[in-house]
């Protein structure tokens, strides 16, 4: 973001934030606790999907704290591995590892009296999350390779797109760094869970990409605003930024024409398939085609294994389409995130999800 908007505090607690869009009454509730929580000293852990804007909201709690004036540092926990992320957080002397052939500051030295965002925290190791938790409760930890201990007045803003309490369930991630964190949750709710909002983000990005590529795309076709409204958008307000952008780019006249949506969104809302019903004689011709024991004609018994199957299966493709992220795979289901991880150890997939 080249330049954040000027905050205020002569407004509603859930008016839009500045560069934010949306007024639906989810997106109303995140304005309200972002204000709220800024003006504290608290740690901040921002939940929600990939696409969401969590990098918004951890620079509008940043730029409506007392430290507005102060570094705003962010580091992407998910890009970089161990032993470059520890470096990159803590800094590093000369000689502390091939190629260190000069010292240098960490990020959470960088940011002191500011505030570091940490996204994707989720991501990181399990040796690494022991020097976060004493970079948190203590405020204080030793560049790599060096015993001088450094101390810093930083806060810290986290952010993930995976369940953290089933992280630490799974055993990937610290229970006591979670509590740590999780001070004040704050949720970025999906797209599909504020669909009035999209009107008013079309429109937003609309007049921006006309700005930037000089052209005047100033109306929707009200069958492509019916089919953008009904889409799911697994990729959350980026993937309709790029949508629109698109569309943009390849109109021919000042419309934005249903022809110019990609299929997956003219396909409209995929079906809840984990309910899925079939009659008898549907179901015993998909016990043949799995090759399960045909020889018990018992009626409900036959239900029972189809659905079984046909349910592991439909769960099985859909985790491993949300890349294992749970949160997102249960809402795609349609059913809450405790529901699947039943489901997910009856059926054995416990183990199916990545390992980060």
């Amino acid at each position: 973001m080249s330049q954040l908007p000027s905050y205020t505090t002569s407004v509603s607690p859930t008016d839009p934030l500045p560069g934010i869009i949306g007024s639906s009454p989810a997106m109303q509730e995140v304005y309200r606790l972002t204000r709220q929580v800024a003006r504290t000293r608290a740690s901040v852990l921002l939940l929600g999907e990939t696409g969401t804007g969590k990098e918004l909201i951890a620079h509008a709690i940043h730029e409506l704290s007392e430290r507005r004036n102060r570094p705003f540092v962010r580091v992407n926990c998910g890009a970089l591995s161990e032993s470059l992320l520890e470096s990159e957080l803590f800094g590093h002397v000369r000689g502390a590892f091939t190629g260190a052939i000069d010292n240098r500051t960490g990020r959470f030295e960088a940011a002191h009296t500011g505030t570091i965002f940490l996204d994707e925290i989720n991501s990181t190791t399990p040796h690494l999350q022991v020097k976060l938790l004493r970079a948190l409760q203590e405020r204080e930890f030793e560049r790599v390779g060096d015993t001088q201990t450094i101390r810093v007045d930083t806060r810290v803003i986290a952010a993930s797109n995976r369940d953290l309490l089933q992280e630490v369930a799974d055993g990937r991630f610290r229970e006591d760094l979670y509590y740590r964190l999780n001070v004040v949750p704050v949720y970025l709710p999906p797209l599909r869970e504020r669909r009035e909002d999209i009107p008013e983000l079309v429109s937003h990005f609309l007049d921006t990409y006309n700005e930037q590529n000089d052209r005047y795309v100033a109306h929707i076709e009200p069958r492509a605003l019916a089919a953008l409204q009904d889409y799911d958008w697994p990729g959350n307000v980026r993937e309709l930024q790029n949508y629109v952008e698109r569309a943009v780019v390849t109109a021919t006249g000042d419309e934005l024409a249903y022809d110019l949506l990609p299929q997956a969104v003219k396909m409209g809302r995929q079906p809840r398939t984990i309910g899925i019903q079939m009659d008898f004689e549907t179901m015993t011709k998909e016990l043949v085609q799995m090759g399960l024991d045909g020889a018990d004609k018992n009626a409900a018994d036959l239900h029972s294994r189809v659905v079984d199957q046909v349910e592991r299966e439909v769960i099985h493709q859909v985790l491993a389409q949300c890349d294992g992220v749970q949160i997102k795979a249960a809402s795609r289901l349609g059913i809450n995130r405790n529901t699947l991880h039943k489901k997910l150890k009856q059926y054995g997939l416990e183990s199916d999800g990545p390992s980060k």
